[in-house]
Order: C-alpha cells, then sequence, then structure tokens
C-alpha cells in the first residue's frame, strides 16, 4: 500500500491502523454472526436455545468491547436488549 506520509513515524501509524482495522473488522463479524443466531432462535420462540446460546454471545459482545472494536455502551445496549427478549420468551 502506498500512502502519502513522508515521516516514518506517520508511515507506521497507517500500518498499526491498518492492522487494528482488520481486528476490529473480525471482533465485530464474529459478534455480529452470534448475535443473528441467537436473534433467529428468539424469532423462532426457542427459549431454550436461546438462553444456551445466550452466554456464548454476550462473551463475544464483551471481547469485541475489551478489544475496542465496539464501543462498551453498544455492548451493554445489546446485551441487555437481547437479554430482555429471552426474558419475555420465559415469561
Amino acid at each position: 500500500m502506498t500512502s502519502l506520509a513522508n515521516i516514518k513515524s506517520a508511515k507506521k501509524r497507517i500500518d498499526i491502523n491498518e492492522k487494528n482495522r482488520i481486528r476490529n473488522a473480525e471482533f465485530k463479524s464474529e459478534m455480529r454472526t452470534y448475535i443473528k443466531h441467537l436473534d433467529k432462535l428468539i424469532q423462532q420462540n426457542d427459549a431454550e436455545g436461546a438462553k444456551e446460546a445466550l452466554p456464548n454471545t454476550i462473551k463475544k459482545i464483551d471481547k469485541a468491547v475489551q478489544h475496542g472494536g465496539v464501543h462498551k455502551n453498544s455492548g451493554n445496549r445489546e446485551k441487555s436488549r437481547l437479554t430482555k427478549e429471552i426474558n419475555k420468551l420465559g415469561a
């Protein structure tokens, strides 16, 4: 990749930012996959399956937040939304 940067530190920052962007995209993609899977279980009214899948989904959300791929508040909002929907199924 060619860049407009001339200074060595600026070139290094470009490389680091690109690596971080790719890493964050991987965390976000995996998190979204787990959320979609859980949403599908909720749509099918599969309370047992959704309750089993919830801890793994929360784990993926927390990992994405921990590595900076997702903001802390967004992660908490997503976990809260999913938990509320699963609690509605059990009621």
